[in-house]
């Protein structure tokens, strides 16, 4: 039986460590940050769709290489219920920092996604989150209608639009954290279907509530079957897929 020291002692041991492989992991991705910056200067010429597809290309062999180097890798389950022919709304649920660079880039076809526009002001990685989002501030009414139309202009040029309809990272106790309307109301407007994406163990890489810490393990993606809209509103798909989406959470985390 293990004693509550050994216990003390070792969750000790492993924040140090966590801190250490933490400093470890900030060296490298600022290094390889300023090395792969130059292979996305094409964006500042290239129109979509070739814009997303080239900023996925590179995203994907810079977060490859990445995640390798902080030993960690990323394992793809359900690839099968993505159909090449078509495109989707993606809803992915959001734990942590480390969902967006490799849900965008791992995602079986070149994408946008929603996100913040105060993230742009970081300086050269804010270009890059520019080149692959649909930037949106949250305070602006007119700038959420703009958002929505872009929306449905990554659509309509067969790009995928992936949203967090979180909204933000899930703080709470529970699987998922309420969804926003946004995501379900585009599928109404478009009569795009929805795909499903669930990511685990991407808490455990960066565990809320632990300042400058990073831990090494396996990411998985899980992306499911794509519901249909067939003329259902947004308030019943997004019950739907919240419905869905937890309890598979439920039944896969461990």
């Amino acid at each position: 039986m293990v004693s509550a020291n050994t216990t003390f002692f070792s969750e000790k041991l492993r924040n140090v460590l966590g801190r250490i492989w933490a400093i470890w992991g900030l060296i490298w991705f600022v290094s390889s940050l300023l090395v792969v910056i130059i292979f996305y200067l094409p964006c500042f010429v290239l129109k979509e769709p070739a814009k997303a597809k080239w900023h996925r290309i590179v995203s994907q062999i810079w977060m490859r290489g990445y995640l390798f180097i902080i030993g960690c890798s990323i394992k793809i389950i359900g690839r099968e219920n993505y159909q090449l022919s078509g495109n989707y709304i993606v809803v992915c649920n959001h734990n942590s920092l480390m969902d967006v660079p490799v849900s965008t880039p791992f995602l079986p076809k070149a994408n946008k996604t929603i996100a913040k526009k105060s993230f742009t002001r970081i300086p050269l990685f804010g270009w890059i989150y520019s080149f692959g989002s649909v930037l949106v501030d949250r305070r602006s009414e007119e700038s959420r209608r703009k958002s929505f139309d872009a929306m449905k202009h990554i659509l309509d040029i067969g790009l995928d639009m992936l949203i967090y309809p979180e909204g933000t990272r899930n703080k709470t106790n529970q699987p998922l954290a309420t969804f926003y309307s946004g995501a379900f109301r585009l599928a109404e407007v478009t009569g795009k279907p929805i795909l499903p994406v669930l990511l685990f163990h991407t808490r455990k890489i960066l565990t809320p509530g632990k300042f400058f810490y990073l831990w090494p393990h396996t990411i998985e993606m899980h992306i499911l079957p794509p519901e249909l809209v067939k003329n259902r509103s947004a308030i019943e798909l997004k019950d739907i897929l919240f419905l869905r989406m937890t309890e598979y959470y439920l039944q896969h985390n461990y």
